[in-house]
């Protein structure tokens, strides 16, 4: 099983729809913070804030050239989070596949309600 504390820095990284963006677009290319910050609006500083917590996640690496700061994707750490999430996977197939036949039960028992409450129609011939 994967360490708690990297999971803890994962889903703590991910909760924010900013980061997830960000990380959307580090899936794509290597970009710099301020090329990060455009999408948002947001400072340098804004931005930066956002990728330390992503580094301190593992999830971005950024390298420093002179004052760029570019930022890469970490995929390793997603893969981690991936793996203890599959692990919860077999039970919530298990309780779906249960809900899917509930609910086709449901729906034949309302289908069979609904063909018996149907008024027949009488022939012309017996009046």
């Amino acid at each position: 099983m994967v360490e708690q504390s990297h999971l803890d820095a994962v889903f703590h990284a991910l909760a924010d729809p900013t980061r997830r963006a960000m990380l959307g677009q580090l899936a794509e290319r290597e970009l710099t913070i301020g090329e990060l910050a455009i999408p948002f609006s947001m400072s340098f500083a804004g931005a930066s804030k956002h990728v330390r917590v992503l580094e301190d996640a593992g999830l971005v690496e950024r390298t420093v050239l002179g004052r760029t700061h570019r930022c890469r994707l970490e995929a390793a750490r997603l893969a981690e989070a991936n793996a203890w999430l599959k692990h919860y996977e077999r039970f919530w197939s298990v309780r779906l596949d249960a809900l899917e036949a509930l609910l086709l039960e449901e729906d034949r028992v309302a289908a069979t309600a609904k063909a018996k409450a149907k008024p027949r129609s009488r022939s012309k011939k017996g009046r």
